[in-house]
């Protein structure tokens, strides 16, 4: 039985070692977890969601919906155990994150042809075939194990996590159910505020203390996570008319109409405990405290996870990695996660079952599969590979990294062919993903 090894049990990671070992591999996971924690991570179970619960919208008329939907004809893991564990999120797909990843655990320590070894992992051998999956956060790794390969193209941009606040402690009297555009949908709470209110919280956040990053760091921030004050730097009302809009929401009873709305979403199934939507943030953590119970329905609120920064890392994937995701100059190692370049959850996800999926191609001798550019898995890849800029950014999915429709139709007509155009294209390779299983 051949055998490879996984270093790194995040989304990647678990998802990478279950398609291989449906695949008859011998798969040895290294998890550095509980021995080495993160900054970033609270538990020691595998594919924990360190930032948001949502994996984004699951309408197949979004790009995030599409991809979902190719993941589940490949038999995801993840995506399948994101669905089975899913929590109130409106058109979002939120889960609940410890008994998600619990349950990711569970299923990954019971496959036979899965050894978990709780170990860190310092260098490896080369020479075996291996799929780097250690995350954003393993710069450092890279660094020990690729310098040779990834010499002026590590790159790296700060993500930030928001801070959770337990459900008892919320005045609800100031804060209703609701979500945008769904009637007698409960999936966020709403915290309006007046004009008077906005204006105060927005110079608060623009003055408050920021924890300090390393000098000798740039700050970059990834375009689609920006910390809530430099979202608010940018000018007054891009809060107003981004994650805090007061449009599409129905205002109960007894409330005025919001000039803004803070929406807080489940983190788990019971919803003891909510995170506010989008208010990711490099405040300290007394700063946070201040700005938070300024807000009249968080007066009291107990903050049981605070936000904070973290530094990721990732490759100029055209000029590190061959198109199947291997090394150039080590053809049997093969990277996926948030490293390539991808950014988010699923996105890392894919990648993972891509690495696996080209791993059995390359040691069975075969040519790796070409992902369709219609289908959210090729778009993905070919921002990644043959992109024109030099100064490439983490790239969620997105109808922008689509072939384009020609003649001129309306937004919806246009998703709509688009997505029957990718479930053709998805069909297609299905059916050549799904031959050794």
């Amino acid at each position: 039985m051949n055998e490879v090894i996984i270093v790194g049990g995040g989304l990647a990671g678990t998802e990478a070692a279950y398609q291989l070992a449906k695949r008859g591999y011998s798969v040895i996971l290294y998890e550095q977890r509980p021995k080495k924690m993160t900054e970033a991570h609270k538990t020691d179970m595998l594919g924990e969601l360190v930032c948001s619960n949502s994996l984004k919208s699951m309408e197949i008329t979004n790009a995030h919906g599409l991809l979902k939907y190719e993941l589940l004809q490949y038999d995801s893991l993840i995506i399948g155990q994101a669905y089975q564990n899913r929590i109130a999120g409106g058109k979002a797909l939120v889960v609940d994150r410890k008994k998600f990843s619990r349950l990711i655990t569970e299923i990954i320590e019971k496959e036979k042809n899965i050894t978990l070894k709780r170990e860190i992992v310092g260098q490896i051998d080369k020479n075996k075939s291996t799929i780097v999956a250690t995350g954003p956060l393993s710069g450092e790794f890279l660094e020990n194990n690729f310098a040779d390969s990834v010499k002026g193209n590590n790159l790296y941009f700060y993500d930030a996590i928001s801070p959770t606040i337990l459900t008892e402690s919320i005045d609800f009297t100031r804060a209703f159910w609701g979500s945008r555009y769904i009637e007698d949908d409960n999936a966020y709470l709403n915290i309006p505020l007046s004009k008077e209110e906005y204006n105060k919280l927005v110079e608060m956040i623009k003055n408050a203390e920021k924890a300090n990053v390393h000098e000798f760091d740039k700050e970059l921030f990834f375009e689609g996570c920006l910390p809530v004050e430099e979202i608010a730097r940018r000018g007054d009302n891009t809060l107003r008319f981004g994650l805090m809009k007061p449009v599409g929401i129905k205002s109960p009873e007894g409330f005025e109409k919001p000039y803004a709305v803070i929406q807080l979403r489940r983190e788990n199934r019971e919803g003891t405990f909510l995170n506010m939507v989008g208010f990711q943030t490099q405040m300290t953590y007394t700063e946070q405290k201040r700005v938070i119970r300024s807000i009249a329905a968080l007066r009291n609120a107990e903050i049981i996870r605070y936000g904070s920064m973290h530094r990721n890392a990732y490759v100029k994937a055209k000029n590190v990695l061959s198109y199947n995701l291997s090394l150039k100059n080590y053809p049997n190692v093969f990277f996926a996660g948030q490293i390539t370049g991808a950014e988010g959850y699923v996105e890392s996800t894919l990648t993972g079952l891509i690495a696996a999926i080209q791993m059995d191609r390359y040691i069975k001798g075969k040519p790796p599969i070409e992902f369709s550019q219609n289908t959210p898995s090729g778009a993905l890849l070919n921002y990644l590979f043959f992109n024109v800029t030099d100064n490439i950014q983490p790239m969620n999915i997105n109808f922008g990294l689509f072939p384009p429709l020609e003649g001129k139709i309306g937004k919806k007509e246009r998703r709509e062919q688009m997505v029957k155009r990718a479930k053709w294209w998805i069909e297609k390779q299905k059916a050549e993903i799904t031959e050794n299983i």
